[in-house]
């Protein structure tokens, strides 16, 4: 199964991602600094968008630099994009070849803005229009569902940001990334033994905060690629804005509530969820307290930074998905009506 063999590459590639691209990303970074960047625009699809939202939590908390996520059909359908001055134009694809995703990148060259391309192949079209590159390394990903270029594109973002900082203990937090990653694949077991629980669910939601609001979304996508299960995805703030109206007794909550500052608030939503509502809770965390209220908990490591976690509480989530897509008799490698390489305008 490729699927899962790929799931298990992630430590060997965010290792091979930390030693081969630091020094392409330091030279990276000290050219823009000859720019007056004001601000980051930044444009994917499908997974790549979710580690955008990765980028908006951290390029915005860590660098202070605000980011907007492109609308890509502005560009490529309505001709009519906006003002991209003092942009520094981000495209992240695994494959580069969305022409819609290039075409944001080649607009922000028309203006004379620094361009850069994060990929999994840097001999793309998009790598070709970019002034700079970051190759996330993550070798041939076979499996139609991404797992290991998430967490590799996850990896490039976070390393740009500590450089960009220049924060020597953001780095050594940073290679212990692969470590926490093996000891989340070493509970492979029993997240098998726990997907059997969810075998007939049809529908549910993914909640997250924070860093990992795109976690949520990440999982969620996961859940709909390969279980086919009606997933959405929310940050926990927006949920309680109405669609928390849809949870009954039993209805599966899925929730990534790992330790930092949005915790508190992850926290009292779970235990609403769970003493009122009475919802059927899979909760990640390295917290007992939200543990203790889930039906399925999986602990991940106690001593990852919150603006990491994202990198290793999406693992857990891609095995589920894995075991609940075989529990459910489908082909985890070649999900219905899906391709490798999409590409849209």
């Amino acid at each position: 199964m490729a699927l899962k063999s790929e799931i298990f590459e992630q430590p060997s590639v965010l290792e091979r991602l930390l030693a081969s691209q630091k020094e392409n990303i330091e030279n990276i970074v000290r050219k823009l600094r000859q720019y007056d960047i004001w601000f980051l625009f930044l444009a994917a699809r499908g997974t790549s968008d979710h580690a955008g939202i990765y980028a908006q939590y951290l390029w915005g908390a860590n660098n202070q630099l605000p980011m907007a996520l492109a609308t890509p059909s502005l560009f490529s359908i309505y001709a009519k994009p906006p003002n991209l001055q003092n942009a520094l134009v981000v495209g992240v694809s695994q494959s580069g070849q969305s022409p819609d995703i290039i075409s944001v990148v080649e607009e922000g060259n028309r203006r004379g803005c620094p361009t850069l391309a994060i990929t999994n192949t840097p001999s793309s079209p998009l790598a070709e229009v970019a002034d700079f590159v970051i190759d996330i390394k993550a070798g041939k990903e076979t499996a139609v569902a991404a797992t290991k270029t998430y967490t590799a594109q996850l990896m490039a973002i976070a390393m740009f940001s500590a450089i960009m900082k220049q924060d020597t203990a953001q780095w050594s937090a940073l290679a212990r990334v692969p470590a926490w990653v093996q000891q989340v694949l070493m509970l492979d077991d029993a997240i098998a033994q726990s997907a059997q629980r969810y075998r007939y669910m049809d529908q549910c939601v993914v909640l997250g905060r924070g860093y990992n609001y795109a976690t949520a979304y990440e999982w969620a996508l996961k859940l709909k690629e390969l279980t086919y299960v009606m997933a959405d995805s929310y940050s926990s703030a927006d949920f309680q804005h109405g669609p928390i109206a849809v949870v009954e007794s039993g209805y599966p909550v899925l929730a990534v509530s790992p330790r930092g500052a949005v915790f508190d608030g992850m926290l009292k939503l779970i235990q609403r969820l769970a003493n009122e509502y009475k919802a059927e809770l899979l909760v990640v965390s390295n917290q007992e307290e939200a543990l203790q209220l889930a039906q399925v908990s999986i602990a991940i490591p106690d001593d990852i930074p919150e603006w990491l976690t994202p990198l290793v509480s999406i693992v857990p989530a891609q095995l589920y998905c894995n075991y609940l897509a075989l529990a459910k008799g489908y082909d985890t490698d070649a999900p219905r009506g899906l391709h490798k390489v999409t590409e849209t305008l």
